[in-house]
């Protein structure tokens, strides 16, 4: 295991300036009364808690009424409008805005940002601005969803606290002037609102309602699920790609290939690959591999709207994967022999 990863969502915008009043605590007396000894000793953020609660409870019976109403059109309709808003946080704001892996027209900004929307998180200014401070400080104190405390706390966890100390510092001291500068960034800021309410919940609502004469309260269901579904999605990025898969290009680091995760979030679950490389545009060795988001802005610099695109020379790549990596890479990769496993294993006994 390496040693001991922001995408933030709209249930951490009611209590952003709480994390303003944090203080720290002296550490509770760990009781089955005090639960939020398990994820630390700041101040739960109840609002954001019991509303995660409450949606992934809505999730089972969205579930239910699906299976017992078979709601496949509606189905259908959610599943194809989540990957349209996926592209929005895997091409848009995360290799994009946050990255600057790539540059892209006017046109292809605004699909981005109207995707992204879709998905219900937090402005892209704010998105950007934690993933930033994650790569920069991950799996540290200072990293908004440390994935050394844990897998519930780096999946949502992090969401029912105010932020460590740490975050807040780091996260004023990121430049954020490129975003700033950027048309559709602004529109997205001063229209966060509106927006967010019409493309993440009343357009999916409303679509099959009209057009296929489904039922409303069916459709707002399935679209809650669309959402719930979504964020675990991202959320699972934070999360499994930071504990759980291979290391090939860097054993010293928490996040790792997960070919899952990778599947679920439009190739994003190559995540050792992306913290080793995180410039690259294809956030993987591959951009055609269980990666979506490479496919797509390859397209997209076909037609010219995607351009300046980077990504490393296969030599700088097997470079660094004989350097520092665990010996897994399908081409460079090397088995480990077993003395150096028996002598690891001796010095953690000892």
């Amino acid at each position: 295991m390496p040693p001991d990863s922001p995408e933030t969502t709209i249930l951490e915008k009611k209590t952003e300036n709480d994390n303003l009043d944090f203080k720290e605590k002296e550490a509770p007396k760990k009781h089955w009364k005090n639960l939020w000894c398990l994820f630390g000793y700041q101040d739960i953020k109840w609002f954001n808690t019991f509303l995660i609660a409450f949606i992934h409870l809505y999730l089972l019976y969205g579930f239910y009424m699906a299976i017992k109403r078979r709601l496949y059109i509606i189905i259908l309709w959610n599943f194809a409008y989540a990957q349209f808003a996926a592209f929005g946080i895997t091409g848009g704001a995360h290799r994009l805005y946050t990255h600057r892996s790539y540059k892209a027209n006017l046109p292809l900004r605004i699909i981005l940002m109207i995707g992204y929307t879709a998905v219900g998180m937090n402005p892209i200014f704010e998105w950007v601005r934690d993933h930033r401070v994650h790569h920069k400080f991950s799996d540290t104190d200072a990293d908004p969803h440390n994935a050394s405390r844990g897998f519930f706390f780096s999946h949502c966890g992090w969401l029912m606290m105010k932020k460590h100390p740490e975050v807040i510092k780091q996260g004023k001291k990121i430049d954020m002037t490129d975003i700033l500068e950027d048309p559709v960034v602004q529109f997205h800021q001063k229209y966060y609102y509106p927006l967010t309410l019409i493309l993440c919940y009343v357009f999916p609502t409303v679509v099959p309602w009209y057009f296929w004469s489904c039922d409303l309260f069916d459709c707002f269901t399935i679209s809650i699920c669309r959402w719930v579904l979504s964020l675990n999605a991202v959320w699972a990025v934070n999360s499994a790609a930071h504990i759980w898969g291979n290391r090939p290009y860097d054993k010293n680091i928490y996040p790792a290939e997960n070919i899952l995760v990778a599947l679920w979030s439009y190739g994003e679950g190559w995540h050792n690959y992306h913290h080793t490389f995180p410039w690259d545009y294809k956030a993987a060795e591959l951009s055609w591999f269980l990666n979506t988001t490479g496919i797509l802005l390859n397209m997209f610099a076909a037609i010219g709207w995607a351009y300046d695109l980077k990504t490393p020379t296969k030599e700088l790549i097997e470079k660094i994967v004989k350097k520092s990596g665990d010996g897994s890479h399908y081409k460079w990769g090397e088995e480990v022999p077993e003395s150096e496993g028996v002598r690891l294993i001796r010095k953690k006994i000892t």
